[in-house]
C-alpha cells in the first residue's frame, strides 16, 4: 500500500505530502501526516473520496482544539476543511447556515448579529461546527442537538448526504450515526429564537468572562479532557485524585511538560515542551488512578489519532 500516493484523484484543492500537524493543533504536538488534503469545496471533497483507494485511512482535522496527534504521525490522509467551508449565512425564520470549518464562536457571533438567540453557548465551545456535529458539543446547559435542524456530510465513498437532527442520534458528547459511520460534515443549518442583538451580545459577554476566569483558554490545551461520568464531574475526580497542577513526563524529564491545569483540573495542558506521549501518558495515568481510588471509569473526550513512536 506504500505507493497509494502515486495514484491520487485529480483535485482542485491542495495536496500536501508529509505535512507537519503539530502547528495545526492547540497542543502543538505530534508527527506529520502522510498526506493532507484541503478541498476547494464539497464537490472537490466528494470526488476525492470517491476516487481514493478505499483501503487508505482517512482522518479529519478541524481547528485542532480537541485533537491529540501522536508523535509518530498519521498514516493515510488527513482532511482539513478551509475557506470553501467557512460560510455563515442567516436564512430567515430564525435559521442560520454555517460551514463545517466555521469556529463555533464565530457562529455564535453571526447568529447574534442576525438577532437569533439560542446559539450563545457556542461562544464557549473551543472548536468548529464540524466537530460540534460529530460530538454534540455544548456547554453551560445547552448542546448542539438543541439547535440543529439538519447537517450535510460526505461519506467515505464520496456520497453527499443530508441528515436530520434525529438521524444523528445525539446523546451526551456523541452522535451515534457519526460514531458508527464515516462522515465528514461539511455544514449545517441551525435554528433559534428572535431576540435583540444587544441582549444576545450581553449573554455572550457573560459566557466569555466566565470562561476566562475558570478555564486555561490561553494555554496549549485541548479543552475538556474527559467526559463527565453519569452524575459526577470529571474535574472533581481528577482533583480529588491529586492530579491538579502536578507535572508529568512519560519520558522521565524532570520538569514534566504535561499537566492538568491548576485553574481547571479537567483541562490537560502542555506547559512547555511536552510530547504527545507525555500528554496521553498523563491522561492514562489519571484514568488508572481515578479507577483505582474511586471505581469510576473516565472516558476521553479528546480525540487521539496517529501512531506512537
Amino acid at each position: 500500500m506504500s505507493g497509494w500516493r502515486d495514484s491520487l484523484p485529480a483535485v482542485r484543492g491542495k495536496l500536501l505530502r508529509d505535512e507537519p500537524l503539530a502547528p495545526l493543533t492547540w497542543f502543538r504536538v505530534g508527527g506529520p501526516a502522510e498526506l493532507v488534503f484541503m478541498p476547494e469545496d464539497e464537490a472537490d471533497l466528494a470526488a476525492f473520496l470517491k476516487g481514493l483507494n478505499p483501503s487508505v485511512p482517512v482522518n479529519v482535522l478541524g481547528v485542532g482544539s480537541n485533537t491529540l496527534v501522536r508523535d509518530g504521525g498519521v498514516e493515510g490522509v488527513v482532511i482539513r476543511l478551509g475557506r470553501g467551508f467557512n460560510t455563515v449565512e442567516a436564512r430567515g425564520q430564525g435559521r442560520i447556515y454555517a460551514g463545517a470549518a466555521v469556529p463555533d464562536a464565530i457562529l455564535a457571533r453571526e447568529a447574534a448579529k442576525a438577532g437569533i438567540a439560542g446559539l450563545e453557548f457556542y461562544r464557549g465551545v473551543p472548536g468548529s461546527v464540524g466537530g460540534a456535529l460529530a460530538m454534540n458539543a455544548g456547554c453551560y446547559g445547552a448542546e448542539t442537538k438543541d439547535v440543529l435542524v439538519e447537517a450535510y456530510a460526505v461519506t467515505r465513498s464520496g456520497e453527499r448526504v443530508t441528515l436530520s437532527n434525529a438521524d444523528l442520534g445525539f446523546s451526551y458528547r456523541k452522535s451515534a450515526r457519526a460514531a458508527a459511520e464515516f462522515l465528514i460534515f461539511t455544514g449545517a443549518l441551525f435554528t433559534g429564537q428572535p431576540d435583540d442583538p444587544a441582549a444576545i451580545d450581553a449573554r455572550m459577554t457573560e459566557i466569555t468572562a466566565r470562561r476566562e476566569t475558570t478555564q486555561p483558554i490561553r494555554e496549549k490545551t485541548g479543552g475538556s479532557t474527559f467526559k463527565n461520568p453519569p452524575g459526577q464531574s470529571s474535574w472533581k475526580l481528577v482533583d480529588e485524585a491529586g492530579w491538579r497542577g502536578k507535572p508529568f513526563s512519560a519520558s522521565g524529564k524532570a520538569d514534566g511538560g504535561a499537566m492538568f491545569s491548576p485553574l481547571h483540573s479537567n483541562f490537560l495542558i502542555n506547559t512547555g515542551d511536552a510530547t504527545a506521549a507525555d500528554l496521553e501518558g498523563l491522561g492514562e495515568a489519571v484514568r488508572a488512578d481515578v479507577k483505582a481510588k474511586f471505581g469510576v471509569e473516565l472516558d476521553w473526550e479528546i480525540k487521539r489519532i496517529g501512531k506512537a513512536l
